[in-house]
């Protein structure tokens, strides 16, 4: 993934500084113009510098005469996501990300992503991972190949490609590992925090160390799951469903294969030949609002069960999210090599 920093250049530059530049950037052709602080101030292509050029301006001129002052761009943290996916469906690609002081920082390509998603991501790579021993005697699960890359690669990739750029990664057992692996995120165009367990905290325990999420909403996910689940969708459902809290559930068909009688006081009230019935699990994957946070004690032993517990104790809205996709917990050895099928199979 290109440096987003490649698409930007300092006003007072000259053209000709401009042409070297998007000619570097080939097919993603367009700079961002910026001032202190990398404030934006405008954007440049190829057609703006010929029609430059049929005006009589030359190369060695400043190249903000000929910038398009008034360019779009996405509002980092902005919470509604329509206009991201108004830009998309309109087919404009390249588009700056803002801060709160117009400074640029980042930049999207709609060629490499598939959305921008206003949500910080937690990615819970704490575990000892015992059921895959002796795999996880000197690597953290997290790590171990699944095909080409880390299964926690796949995870970080995943939410990469719906614009997430903010992620959290809670470690403990072998995290000096994780760390070395993946860095500050600089390299992926993404910032990374680590968040480091003293004692065991459960599935979302450790997220009561985190007090500056940079946006409003908070994906927490297990480091061991391989998912090609649309982040965008799940996002979308929950907005429209006002909800608190979203888990992603995983549907078991369990099919009956006899006549299943309902009674009451032994009497048959009636029967279903064969019946299926469809029962969710939780596929350990949470979008929730920042505020619900609160609700986490600090430093203790906490699941995301109980969390999601204590929230409907509270009367705060809980929904389903019941997964159309591929999912599987790599748990354990057998978990492990159909991973290792089906990474040749499945459309991540």
């Amino acid at each position: 993934m290109r440096n987003y920093k490649e698409h930007l250049i300092s006003s007072g530059s000259t053209i000709k500084d401009a042409l070297v530049q998007l000619d570097a950037l080939a097919k993603d052709a367009i700079l961002f113009v910026v001032a202190d602080e990398d404030r934006l101030v405008g954007s440049l292509t190829d057609g703006d510098v010929r029609r430059g050029l049929l005006k009589g301006v030359s190369i060695d001129h400043v190249l903000d005469e000929i910038i398009q002052s008034n360019p779009r761009y996405i509002r980092k943290g902005e919470r509604d996501i329509q206009k991201v996916i108004e830009y998309r469906d309109g087919n404009f690609r390249i588009l700056p990300v803002l801060d709160k002081e117009d400074r640029v920082v980042n930049v999207i390509n709609f060629r490499e992503l598939r959305s921008y998603l206003p949500v910080d991501a937690v990615i819970m790579a704490g575990g000892r991972g015992q059921r895959l021993q002796p795999l996880t005697d000197s690597c953290p699960k997290p790590l171990l190949k699944v095909g080409d890359k880390a299964i926690m690669e796949h995870n970080v990739d995943r939410l990469v490609l719906y614009g997430i750029d903010d992620f959290w990664f809670s470690v403990k057992y072998l995290g000096e590992q994780i760390e070395a692996y993946f860095g500050n995120g600089k390299e992926r165009n993404i910032k990374i925090n680590y968040v480091w367990e003293d004692t065991p905290l459960g599935t979302i325990g450790a997220v009561s160390k985190i007090d500056n999420f940079e946006h409003e909403y908070v994906l927490v996910t297990n480091s061991d799951l391989l998912t090609n689940l649309d982040y965008e969708h799940f996002y979308l459902d929950f907005i429209k469903k006002d909800a608190d809290f979203a888990v992603v559930t995983i549907p078991y068909h369990v099919s009956v294969p006899y006549a299943v009688l309902e009674t009451q006081d032994s009497n048959v009230m009636s029967f279903k030949e064969k019946p299926t019935y469809v029962y969710y699990s939780n596929g350990g994957i949470y979008l929730m609002k920042k505020s619900v946070l609160e609700y986490l004690p600090k430093d203790v032993f906490f699941n995301a069960t109980d969390l999601m517990e204590k929230l409907i104790q509270e009367n705060r809205k809980v929904v389903s999210y019941p997964l159309v996709g591929y999912w599987l917990d790599v748990g354990k050895h057998e978990d492990f090599e159909k991973a290792q099928q089906d990474i040749q199979q499945i459309k991540f």
